[in-house]
């Protein structure tokens, strides 16, 4: 590397969901000397592969990529842990002579890289079952009401479904009378990690819906449902868990609880997976433009590369 590219301790690709963020990074790893470090809380699970759109072997035979397969499905991974591990990580790429790409779409754990989170309290087992029951009486939607009351930084990042972080959210509100939204700051002693931040941004809502249809569709061709039956068989996952709150993952467990089988299933699956992806983008989105990144256009895939690709050797890559 340049003396330029020793500015820059990495560069992150994020984007929605199926906005291409795996094939562009894969390209630029032709002409760069990069491994690809996943910023994804669904890709660190073991067996979930079909519903996660993970890298194929061969793609990760062809470039070193790392935060993948990490973790079995009963384990949680915070946004602290992927902190550190990317910490650790890009300094260990760094030495080795080649550019830290970090892709993915989960957005908390870029905004913790680039902004820095303090030490959150740990979970309370009491605390989760008050919030538990709270939720089977009234809803997640009015405790997504009560977070908008006194952290209403989080709640709006949040739908109002989204049990697992509404959850967290208060939780550590309880715990600590602080708002999780306050965590997510950095102390203006520690220095900001020196980036560039990259975003497939698409310009036509439609393209990015025609995407995650196709991508759904190709998920279920592959056998994502089976994968689901796989991982209910093992007796010791549930909806409770964060692997199994993944878009996706989530709907065809709540399927086959209902027990729908054959097309019936499929169709439920299919629908609901698709609407629940579709909410995924959007948040991602809304995450995005509150950080500060170079805006590539994913609707034309060879512009999308030729401008990264301009990006980086302007920095010396």
């Amino acid at each position: 590397m340049s003396p330029t590219a020793s500015r820059i301790d990495w560069v992150g690709l994020a984007g929605p969901t199926a906005s291409g963020k795996t094939g562009l990074a894969l390209r630029l790893a032709q002409t760069v000397p990069l491994e690809i470090v996943s910023v994804d809380s669904a890709l660190v699970y073991r067996g979930m592969d079909i519903g996660t759109a993970k890298p194929s072997t061969a793609e990760r035979a062809a470039v070193p990529h790392h935060l993948i397969d990490i973790l079995d499905p009963s384990e949680a991974y915070s946004a602290a842990q992927f902190v550190a591990d990317a910490t650790r990580l890009i300094g260990e790429i760094r030495r080795r002579g080649r550019l830290p790409l970090l892709v993915g779409g989960t957005m908390l754990y870029f905004k913790a890289l680039i902004e820095g989170i303090d030490a959150l309290p740990p979970a309370d087992a009491a605390v989760r079952a008050a919030l538990d029951a709270e939720a089977a009486r009234a809803g997640w939607p009015a405790l997504h009401a009560r977070l908008a009351a006194v952290d209403p930084a989080a709640a709006a990042r949040l739908a109002p479904n989204d049990a697992q972080r509404i959850q967290r959210a208060l939780e550590v509100f309880e715990l600590t009378g602080r708002p999780l939204s306050a965590f997510h700051t950095r102390g203006a002693a520690v220095p900001a990690p020196r980036h560039l931040l990259l975003s497939l941004e698409p310009t036509e809502r439609a393209w990015l819906h025609a995407r995650i249809a196709e991508r759904f569709d190709q998920m279920l061709a592959e056998g994502f449902i089976a994968e689901v039956q796989r991982l209910r068989a093992r007796g010791d996952l549930h909806t409770g868990l964060p692997s199994m709150r993944c878009v996706g993952y989530r709907q065809a467990w709540e399927a086959l609880d209902a027990g729908l089988a054959g097309e019936a299933l499929r169709a439920d699956v299919r629908e609901r997976g698709i609407a629940a992806t579709r909410q995924l983008a959007k948040r991602q989105l809304t995450w995005l433009r509150g950080m500060g990144r170079s805006v590539l256009p994913p609707e034309d895939a060879a512009r999308a590369f030729d401008h990264a690709r301009h990006t980086l050797a302007g920095r010396g890559f």
